[in-house]
């Protein structure tokens, strides 16, 4: 396997990428690969449940994603929330850095922050002056690649159906497919792993192995675990739930 980053370049074409879900959530294209033949076809994620079998055992995360993004009042800053380590202090990232010192204030629907430290990676730790309600002046953290900014419509699509635990900046994509009727019918369980701010961080150096790998919090119930260890094929659904399942 190559570590080489440039051994993994390629070339999507920007009518290709959807910058809007579609209506059906199940409507999506599927990639079928068979893994003995190299055989590959062309479904639709409806088509999912026919590829299980009685004994598997569907792993999902159902972190839920928070409106991370926020807008200084004079319309000079950008934080991102990261992380909340008490009512009144998250971790955020600011645009631009080089204004937000130590010290230094950033107003946020009439609240005030201080910057108290500044961490070696550039994050900033903000103490506010009351708890910030995210919830009404925070916007959804889109991917870049959408090319657009968070509308009303997100607060529901770009959520899981099953989404239950706040504290991810961004949503685990290969599970937004699901529907609530396709779940009822199929076996599964649930870990959950905050998204955070590595998923939009690019990696910049030539050797893989040199990339500042973020760190990831993740829950497992003890009853999540028998289930996992007793059943026949475990399904991870996307590289949140596999990255929690191979560390175990």
């Amino acid at each position: 396997m190559s570590l080489l980053t440039k051994d993994y370049d390629y070339h999507l074409p920007q009518e290709l990428i959807a910058s809007r879900p579609l209506a059906d959530r199940a409507a999506s294209r599927m990639l079928v690969i068979h893994r003995e033949t190299g055989r590959i076809e062309h479904r639709m994620f409806a088509d999912f449940e026919s590829y299980l079998k009685p004994e598997d055992l569907l792993v999902l995360n159902n972190t839920r994603v928070i409106p991370a993004r926020l807008f200084s009042d004079d319309g000079r800053t950008e934080l991102l929330c990261l992380d909340q380590l008490s009512p009144t202090q998250w971790r955020c990232l600011a645009k631009p850095g080089k204004r937000m010192k130590v010290g230094k204030s950033v107003v946020v629907g009439g609240i005030t922050g201080i910057v108290v430290e500044v961490f070696e990676n550039g994050d900033r730790l903000i103490e506010w002056e009351a708890a910030l309600d995210i919830h009404k002046h925070g916007h959804l953290a889109l991917p870049h690649y959408m090319g657009r900014e968070d509308e009303e419509m997100d607060k529901e699509r770009y959520q899981t159906v099953y989404s239950k635990e706040e504290g991810a900046i961004a949503a685990p994509t290969a599970g937004l497919h699901f529907t609530t009727e396709m779940l009822e019918r199929i076996r599964h369980d649930f870990i959950t792993l905050h998204v955070g701010v590595g998923t939009f961080r690019p990696v910049s150096v030539e050797n893989i192995g040199e990339h500042d790998m973020h760190s990831e919090k993740y829950v497992v119930s003890g009853q999540t675990a028998r289930n996992i260890n007793s059943a026949g094929r475990v399904i991870a659904v996307g590289t949140t739930v596999t990255r929690v399942l191979e560390s175990l």
